[in-house]
């Protein structure tokens, strides 16, 4: 399966379960989701990395998305407030994810044109 649904996958899963813990605060039936989204969230990341994608990525991606995520469903779903102010700040976690996947980019096509050079 491709890395990056995988961490889809990841993601939804743990946003799932975050909102899950809210909706269980008033009815405790929803925790079963919460342990499911969780358990299914780690082993997917888990499954992430192994398929060759660096932790740093992977948690940054998986870490960021989910907090931006969980941020607007939780308005849309429970009311949750949603400022100018978090859009602002959702927009800087989506910066700070775009900035750290170009670096492993750029670092991984350093590595190989060195490797390249290597073999010349």
């Amino acid at each position: 399966m491709n890395k990056w649904l995988l961490l889809a996958t990841a993601i939804l899963l743990e946003v799932t379960a975050t909102l899950s813990l809210r909706a269980a605060v008033d009815h405790p039936g929803w925790y079963a989701l919460v342990a499911l989204g969780y358990v299914g969230a780690f082993t997917t990341l888990s499954l992430v990395l192994r398929s060759g994608m660096g932790i740093g990525v992977a948690y940054g991606i998986w870490g960021a998305a989910g907090v931006a995520t969980t941020a607007v469903a939780a308005a849309i779903i429970f009311g949750d407030p949603l400022t100018a102010l978090m859009g602002t700040g959702i927009a800087l976690i989506i910066g700070g994810v775009l900035c750290v996947e170009l670096g492993s980019q750029a670092a991984h096509a350093r590595q190989a044109s060195h490797a390249g050079e290597g073999n010349a």
